[in-house]
């Protein structure tokens, strides 16, 4: 069996497979998202209208015996920003997709009547059902309930109450293999679920025709030289394993580049409160795990499992950027609070890092006072419960910013910017304002190279270098991103030259083809172009690629910097 098209029509209610364009043959992963949204999306339609299309793609090597290869890409055009989107995640879906050989899952139409839907994928096809007993209840009940309908082994993407109210900042959560969440994070892909009437995919890989691999031994020999290089990486074999991406808060605020107070300051005071060595010794004190893996074939096991005091479950895959965003940006030092913010936003499907960003800018507004936890936990509730209120915070931080007449929103293109001060970090900055999907860390993360020092260094108070480090970085994630290859395979990817080798040879073994080194980086660049090419058509210009003002005139303590590019400068990144 070839690979496949499943599209979804959710006007007329049916499913069908199609062949596979030749165009979109050799892509998988974000580059296959990209074109499907580039071709048949309208770039100037509503983005919760009908002419909207969500596209689920597995990567390249997902469903394959590589490491790090179970993300899955979703895209769309983003009710958040405006711009495309592509968002991608852990869990299961990648895998069971793939093993299905369904190359893109294309969801589009909408329903005539105000009735939400489940689909069910399998080897027999695809079936689609209204919907009625998990309307309106929280991820971890609903997903729960599928289990026992379904079957513990299915894959799940599914919204929560935040997606099917269709604010700006709902996700997708995708199952774990635990049967814990990962998230299709940013951009507000759950709203254009919400909107096409969709409330889960199950996708059941049972008796499915598997993955073909060309050259089974020369792709095995390739993926053990890979796990090899990130094993043998001091970041991911060593630092992620042992303190999960939390690890980034000591060094972040060592580097005097950790958004304090809605990015007044560079560091925390309260910072080695909610530190990923005190996250490790609070986790194991408590019987948790201080390693985990989103998905099967995960080496690095970068997540965690985070309990109570009593021992009892609250959060897995608590990240950096959750933690950031509620600690030091909202000034609360306190991971039991945090951690319970973050068991909300997965159960009621908000994306973390820009309801972080929405808890600071209401802070800024007084709606709470900075360092209130508990009132966090209440603005929480009131998005769940789809408030007047809730609802202007639901639609992502600068929606915040315009209720309350705010200039210190940091946003891009509609967009909260996560976790690094662009002042103290200017590479990341760089990636902010020119990404193709508003403020995304993700996209070209300059981190490495300004603060790790990972693939050479490059001074991060500093403008020079910085442009061409973002787009150098742009360009490989984009590519990384199309193979459904774990983001942090880029540490060693950028330190140990096998790495990217192997991964082409992993390439080449699966689909019996030639690609060089040269072929990856053409295919990084074809993807920001086209998502470029879409953002122009839907009225972007380059005057849409710059930080907010406040960057550019309040200095960030420590080092007191500032946001010191001219546009020109910025401009310079499309030069390529």
């Amino acid at each position: 069996m070839t690979e496949r098209i499943l599209r979804i029509n959710m006007t007329t209610l049916s499913g069908a497979f199609e062949e596979v364009p030749a165009e979109w043959q050799g892509i998988g992963g974000r580059a296959l998202t990209s074109a499907v949204v580039a071709k048949e999306v309208p770039p100037t339609c509503h983005p919760l209208g009908k002419h909207n299309k969500l596209v689920f793609a597995p990567g390249l090597l997902a469903g394959s015996p590589a490491a790090q290869s179970g993300r899955l890409s979703a895209g769309a055009k983003s009710p958040l920003t405006g711009t495309i989107k592509e968002s991608n995640a852990g869990g299961t879906a990648a895998q069971n997709l793939a093993k299905l050989r369904i190359k893109a899952l294309i969801i589009e139409g909408m329903p005539g009547e105000d009735k939400f839907y489940g689909i069910q994928i399998n080897k027999d096809g695809v079936t689609i059902r209204e919907e009625a007993e998990l309307i309106g209840k929280g991820n971890y009940e609903a997903i729960k309930t599928l289990m026992g309908r379904i079957g513990e082994k299915v894959g799940v993407l599914i919204i929560g109450p935040v997606g099917e109210m269709r604010m700006s900042a709902a996700n997708i959560s995708v199952r774990d293999p635990d049967g814990n969440i990962r998230c299709h994070g940013r951009g507000g892909l759950g709203a254009v679920m919400g909107s096409k009437k969709v409330k889960y995919v199950t996708i059941d890989d049972s008796g499915g025709p598997g993955v073909e691999v060309k050259d089974p031994e020369k792709f095995k020999n390739a993926a053990r030289a890979f796990a090899k290089a990130i094993l043998e990486h001091p970041v991911s074999g060593e630092g992620l394993p042992s303190f999960g991406t939390n690890v980034l808060v000591n060094v972040l605020n060592e580097a005097g580049g950790l958004p304090t107070k809605n990015f007044r300051y560079g560091q925390f005071e309260g910072h080695n409160k909610i530190s990923g060595e005190t996250m490790r010794d609070t986790i194991i004190k408590r019987g948790g795990k201080p390693k985990h893996g989103c998905h099967a074939g995960c080496i690095i096991q970068c997540s965690q499992v985070y309990c109570d005091e009593e021992g009892e479950y609250v959060t897995s895959g608590f990240e950096y950027e959750t933690i950031w965003g509620f600690g030091a940006n909202c000034c609360i030092d306190d991971l039991d609070i945090i951690a319970q913010a973050d068991h909300i936003m997965d159960d009621i499907g908000i994306d973390s890092i820009e309801s972080a960003v929405i808890m600071g800018v209401a802070m800024e507004a007084g709606i709470i006072p900075f360092g209130d936890g508990a009132g966090a936990l209440k603005l929480l509730e009131e998005i769940r419960e789809g408030t007047p209120l809730g609802r202007i915070l639901g639609n992502g931080a600068a929606s915040v910013g315009r209720a309350y007449g705010l200039t210190r929103v940091p946003v891009v293109k509609g967009q909260g910017i996560p976790a690094y001060d662009p002042r103290s970090v200017k590479g990341i900055g760089i990636t902010y304002a020119t990404s193709t999907q508003g403020a995304d860390h993700t996209m070209g993360y300059a981190v490495a190279t300004n603060i790790l020092k990972v693939g050479g260094f490059i001074d991060p108070l500093k403008n020079e270098g910085q442009v061409e480090l973002s787009r150098n970085l742009q360009i490989a994630t984009a590519a990384i991103d199309s193979t459904g290859l774990c983001l942090f395979v880029a540490f060693p990817a950028l330190d140990i030259p096998e790495t990217m080798t192997a991964i082409i040879d992993m390439l080449n073994a699966k689909y019996g083809l030639s690609l060089t080194g040269d072929d990856v980086i053409a295919l990084g660049k074809r993807v920001l172009k086209t998502e470029h090419a879409f953002n122009l058509a839907a009225g972007f210009t380059s005057a849409d690629d710059r930080l907010p003002e406040f960057f550019n005139e309040d200095p960030c303590p420590p080092h007191n910097v500032t946001w010191t590019f001219t546009g020109e400068e910025i401009d310079e990144f499309w030069n390529f």
